[in-house]
């Protein structure tokens, strides 16, 4: 019986981004981002479940795509917050509470998991430190990224005009239908009307929240970088809490420290 095998077609992403392989299959990857830091954000070939489990082959595939051993990829426990973690080689094995993950240690990968919220990838391209930052409605409302870029300046020195941007796939302004309750909590951001569709059910779109709080952080926004990918549209790609509801898997974005690597 012949062989078949199955080539999976990728949408397109927008502006920077573009598809690579890695050994479970295809990865986005941000073309700026990659001069300075490696990163990728994962597809569902990727195989993960909603659950924070032990090191397993998945992860390990991971880790060794961003250069790190399996060890040494940072995880969090994310609660839908603001809250900073440092990962350091000394504390890469505690997974604090946190949606947010700096780190100037190249020995170390940090990482969010997401499944319709915002994966963010930030790196310095004067000092090589960089962040992870999940962000769904709540961490958005809360100035995620914001306070990314922030935690950058305050512990590494990073300049916001040295921050260059990823923003991964995650549900997008299509399909993210949301009620008069998500949308009061977002009552404090001035631009947050133009976050809204004016419809009688209004989508919240994410995506230009997000490269609207990196702008206001500093961050130029021609080096603000957004795939415009969709998890819920694309069901053969994507993962999505969404579509799919609780037996969701997760998809990944994961970052090195690229410390050294630029002048």
């Amino acid at each position: 019986m012949p062989i078949i095998f199955v080539v999976m077609s990728y949408p397109q992403p927008s502006g920077e981004f573009e598809w690579t392989q890695e050994s479970w299959g295809g990865a986005l990857q941000c073309r700026p981002l990659a001069s300075i830091a490696r990163h990728c954000f994962s597809t569902r070939e990727l195989a993960l479940e909603a659950v924070l489990a032990a090191p397993a082959t998945a992860w390990e595939s991971l880790a060794r795509a961003v250069g790190v051993e399996p060890a040494s990829l940072v995880r969090m426990h994310q609660v839908h917050c603001a809250d900073v973690f440092e990962a350091r080689k000394a504390n890469r094995d505690s997974w604090p509470e946190a949606d947010i993950a700096i780190t100037n240690d190249p020995s170390v990968a940090i990482s969010v998991r997401v499944a319709d919220c915002v994966p963010i990838l930030l790196a310095d391209r004067r000092s090589g430190a960089v962040a992870a930052v999940h962000a769904g409605w709540r961490g958005t409302a809360a100035g995620a990224v914001m306070v990314a870029v922030d935690s950058l300046r305050a512990r590494y020195g990073t300049n916001a005009g040295d921050v260059i941007a990823a923003v991964g796939p995650s549900i997008g302004p299509c399909c993210y239908e949301v009620g008069p309750d998500v949308e009061a909590q977002f009552s404090s951001h001035p631009e947050a009307k133009s976050w809204f569709s004016p419809a009688e059910k209004p989508h919240l779109d994410l995506w230009r929240a997000t490269r609207d709080q990196l702008a206001r952080a500093g961050v130029p926004a021609d080096q603000i970088h957004v795939s415009a990918l969709c998890t819920c549209d694309h069901e053969a790609v994507f993962h999505s809490y969404r579509r799919d509801g609780k037996g969701a898997g997760r998809l990944v974005a994961a970052i090195r420290s690229g410390a050294g690597r630029t002048p």
